[in-house]
């Protein structure tokens, strides 16, 4: 009776074409916790927040996937998601590294390939480089934790770091009076909050506690999260 019971919460019926259908069961929820199951969402939406952010950071600095000889923001971005991080441009930086060689005066290349690879990076090893998981999957809450905050570093470099003519590196936010835009701060602000949600989520689950660092933004350097 109780396999059978495990077996009904499994399946699924589909109502989209106007009447019930044959129940489906994908085995794998046997396997998914309800935080599996949070988890999962949460590492989409920010993965998903970081492509709208590098396709608007395109937009925005259009010169930036120019100098990497791509045709458009669009094949700009699918090279960023492609899977590999490792961009010869880069010279093997990758993580907290690829993301600082971005505000580098001696890098002349795509600097939004180079700040958002690093993201990228340090939210797929925050999660353990999966996409998927199960209920014997453990996350760390603290690398999560420093990976918002590595975040928040990045969009104070972009909001901070000059060139040799006093103009951004990288134009994000537009803080004119007359037209603002904060959509910038808004997205990554969203990001931030779902990684320090999941940092607790996850703390919770296993009783542990989240070492909290203090550090000034204007200084700060980019927290450990693991392997990349």
């Amino acid at each position: 009776m109780f396999l059978a019971f495990l077996a009904i919460g499994g399946c699924a019926t589909d109502f989209r074409s106007g009447r019930a259908q044959e129940p489906r069961f994908d085995p794998r929820y046997l396997a998914k916790t309800e935080i599996d199951r949070v988890i999962d969402a949460s590492r989409a939406e920010v993965m998903t927040g970081l492509r709208r952010l590098a396709h608007k950071l395109y937009r925005r600095n259009p010169w930036e996937w120019k100098k990497g000889g791509r045709l458009g923001v669009d094949t700009a971005v699918d090279r960023l998601f492609a899977g590999s991080l490792d961009f010869p441009e880069l010279g093997g930086r990758r993580g907290g590294n690829a993301a600082l060689f971005a505000f580098s005066a001696a890098y002349q290349g795509d600097r939004i390939l180079a700040v958002m690879a690093g993201l990228i990076g340090m939210v797929d090893a925050a999660f353990e480089h999966k996409d998927d998981f199960y209920v014997l999957d453990n996350l760390d809450e603290q690398k999560l934790y420093n990976c918002a905050r590595n975040i928040e570093i990045a969009v104070w470099k972009m909001s901070s770091t000059r060139n040799a003519n006093g103009g951004l590196l990288l134009v994000s936010n537009e803080l004119d009076p007359n037209n603002p835009n904060l959509s910038f701060e808004r997205e990554f602000g969203r990001i931030i909050g779902l990684l320090d949600f999941l940092a607790k989520v996850v703390a919770d689950k296993h009783g542990r506690s989240i070492t909290r660092l203090t550090q000034s933004i204007a200084t700060a350097v980019f927290l450990p999260v693991g392997s990349l």
